[in-house]
């Protein structure tokens, strides 16, 4: 490969860099409960639920913007790691452990699209931006589904309550009351089926 031109290296360079999200297992159980999720996993499945959930926005949201922040939020944890969002102790340093993977990981790419992407992933972060808040909206729903669907998975395994998981699912209806009722819904069925405690 040192024959391509440096631009095309750098990027091929990135994109091979990131096939080691297949290697970073998630706590979320895949839906047919058979084994743990994988970032890259995770990720596309986000980016397909922005196409499918978008209709459901209150405002038209740049897709396309939303598509790249979910599939490149999580690059990331290559260095720094998965971080159960229930584990309070895990999360100490996370914010400091992401921000030099991003360093190191965009600066893979050529500088404008290191740029761009870097600017994309603190954009999510941040989750000001509408398109930043749906994609956040959508990272919290995904592993909301997976866990209904597999009778309480890690809900289970972590002994993580409804007032916990409804704390966490708050941003959904803020970004769509639609999207934020079936939530609700949701966790209601979780609660009546006793897959999720009160």
């Amino acid at each position: 490969m040192e024959q391509l031109p440096k631009r095309l290296r750098q990027q091929i360079d990135f994109a091979l860099e990131i096939d080691k999200l297949k290697s970073i297992y998630r706590q979320n159980l895949v839906a047919d409960g058979s084994r743990r999720e994988n970032d890259a996993e995770h990720s596309w499945h986000l980016a397909v639920m922005a196409v499918l959930l978008a209709e459901y926005l209150p405002e038209p949201v740049d897709l396309l913007k939303v598509m790249k922040m979910v599939l490149l939020h999580d690059v990331v944890e290559i260095d720094a790691g998965d971080v159960f969002c229930y584990d309070p102790a895990a999360a100490v340093g996370k914010e400091e452990r992401e921000q030099a993977a991003a360093e190191r990981i965009y600066a893979l790419l050529p500088t404008d699209q290191g740029q761009e992407l870097k600017a994309l992933w603190e954009e999510f972060e941040a989750g000001v931006t509408l398109e930043a808040k749906f994609a956040v909206c959508l990272d919290r729903m995904q592993p909301l589904l997976l866990n209904f669907v597999t009778q309480g998975g890690t809900w289970r395994i972590h002994n993580v309550s409804a007032p916990q998981v409804r704390q966490r699912m708050a941003p959904i209806r803020e970004v769509s009351p639609e999207l934020g009722e079936a939530v609700e819904q949701i966790l209601q069925e979780a609660i009546s089926r006793g897959i999720l405690k009160e």
